[in-house]
């Protein structure tokens, strides 16, 4: 069973940073590509930024470019999402997500991903 566990969210001020954690269980996860979700009231699920199998290939929203990092650990299985500058209209539910078939790249598309975590808060305060 694959699990995906994010920890890291919070409520924070505008201009802060937050460091958010996806751990991953139950998958070959130094063999397939991760990515970066985030949902607030109202919106769909937007697509925030994803990375290659070996950590060289990233790829961000033009929303976040420049402020967010990913990045990823296989040694530990975890994958992180650096967040800097935070911006109200950042609130959200920070969501990861794994492919279900062996793509050593994933991107934006939704359609890639067959296995979410449940999401973590984060909340910005203007």
């Amino acid at each position: 069973q694959v699990q995906l566990v994010e920890s890291g969210g919070g409520l924070v001020q505008a201009g802060d940073s937050l460091r958010l954690s996806c751990t991953v269980s139950g998958r070959a996860f130094s063999r397939i590509g991760m990515g970066w979700f985030r949902q607030s009231p109202g919106k769909g699920r937007e697509f925030v930024a994803s990375i290659a199998y070996d950590g060289r290939g990233t790829l961000y929203s033009d929303s976040v470019k420049g402020r967010f990092t990913i990045s990823r650990t296989n040694a530990n299985s975890t994958l992180y999402l650096q967040m800097n500058s935070l911006k109200p209209e950042d609130t959200a539910v920070y969501s990861c997500a794994a492919p279900g078939r062996p793509l050593l790249n994933t991107g934006w598309r939704t359609g890639e991903y067959n296995y979410w975590g449940q999401g973590t808060q984060v909340t910005v305060s203007s």
